[in-house]
């Protein structure tokens, strides 16, 4: 798994996590997933397959802090148990962001790219014709 909900304790603390979810770890899961599918989104071009099942040091130490800010604003819209909502708003904005400018090619991580299938693509084009006036 790209992500696990230990691996959030670097951007909450521990009471603050069981405050939010009350020791339920279906709402850490949740918030991951869809932090995850929410980077997806923005990474079509590269083979986000590949990228999202890495673990440990084989993951993009960039995209793995901004997932993390990513997880963290979906998993305090349960509840703001004393949470700075303002900064973690930030991180949020900073990380969605980054997102695009991958998207827009602006900047290029290490991340691999999706291998496209030649063989699913037609080219071609209508006879050229000549219009005489």
């Amino acid at each position: 798994m790209f992500l696990t909900g230990e691996e959030l304790r670097t951007h909450l603390r521990n009471e603050n996590i069981a405050a939010i979810t009350r020791n339920d770890p279906v709402l850490i899961e949740s918030a991951i997933d869809g932090a995850i599918s929410e980077a997806e989104g923005y990474l079509a071009k590269f083979d986000t397959e590949r990228i999202f099942s890495a673990v440990g040091d084989e993951r993009n130490a960039l995209l793995l802090l901004f997932v993390k800010d990513l997880a963290t604003w979906h998993l305090i819209a349960v509840v703001n148990p004393n949470i700075e909502l303002k900064h973690r708003k930030e991180r949020y904005d900073r990380a969605v962001e980054w997102l695009k400018a991958v998207q827009s090619g602006d900047i290029t991580p290490k991340l691999p790219v999706a291998t496209i299938d030649p063989g699913g693509t037609i080219w071609g084009s209508m006879t050229k014709t000549e219009n005489d006036w």
